[in-house]
């Protein structure tokens, strides 16, 4: 790591204004036992709803769960909130903004759902999650013997069905993702900074995974700091590393509240 927390402190007190950029799972809050589990964290939305109604701040939580998901999770009005990785935007005034065109999408996901579903039925273990702008299969608490034949298969129908089209595959330990190639947290910063201006703001990013890797880019890119979740030292574009969820809201609230 090259930037300690005490310096990324001191540049948030020298900024009038700070840009922060939150993950949700593995960041915020520890990983829920299936993706469609909703269970609001009263700590996280009173940690949140505090941050922004300070002055000079700006929040953003980028999430690759479905848009609805992460309102019930973080009712907070005056957050910017983007499910899907961003690909749909609920904005700090209430604003809703689709960077792609859903009917474009749905029926290429509703075809992959089918054919998914149909891999999956009377295996257990496997989940398939459906995000409404994104497919993603889950294999976490699937038998080890079947679930590198079935990402496979799986791999290969998703690539089958998303040939020459606008989509992209997000891959990790047991799962796999079909996404809108917008549907990525680098684009989708990038797209917030653009659209969204705001003259001398230090940006401050906080991401735990490979989704947020790009991100990170990003961040550095606009003369921002990026935080890894991470319990290890590990290989990554972030400056500085949280070791947990837990220690993300204790920093935050060192900082904020």
């Amino acid at each position: 790591m090259i930037i300690g927390l005490e310096d990324i402190k001191q540049r948030i007190v020298q900024a009038n204004r700070v840009w922060l950029f939150l993950d949700y799972d593995g960041t915020l809050a520890d990983f829920a036992p299936t993706p469609y589990l909703i269970k609001p964290n009263p700590q996280i939305i009173k940690l949140l709803s505090k941050i922004v109604q300070r002055p000079g701040i700006r929040l953003a939580i980028i999430s690759g769960r479905r848009q609805s998901h992460l309102e019930a999770l973080l009712p907070i009005p005056s957050a910017t909130l983007g499910g899907a990785y961003g690909i749909e935007l609920r904005t700090s005034n209430g604003d809703r903004i689709r960077r792609v065109e859903h009917q474009t999408i749905r029926p290429i996901l509703e075809e992959l759902k089918s054919r998914l579903e149909e891999l999956i039925s009377q295996r257990e273990g496997f989940i398939l999650e459906d995000k409404d702008w994104a497919l993603a299969l889950h294999a976490k608490h699937a038998r080890g013997s079947e679930v590198a034949k079935v990402m496979s298969a799986a791999r290969s129908i998703a690539t089958e069905v998303i040939e020459n089209k606008s989509f992209c595959l997000h891959e990790g330990w047991r799962f796999l993702e079909v996404a809108p190639v917008e549907a990525e947290k680098g684009r989708t910063i990038e797209f917030l900074l653009q659209r969204f201006p705001w003259e001398g703001a230090f940006a401050l990013y906080i991401g735990d995974d490979d989704k947020d890797e790009r991100a990170f880019k990003v961040i550095k890119a606009h003369g921002g700091i990026p935080i890894v979740v991470a319990r290890e030292p590990r290989k990554t574009e972030a400056l500085c590393r949280l070791e947990s969820p837990y220690t993300v809201r204790q920093w935050l609230n060192s900082l904020f509240v």
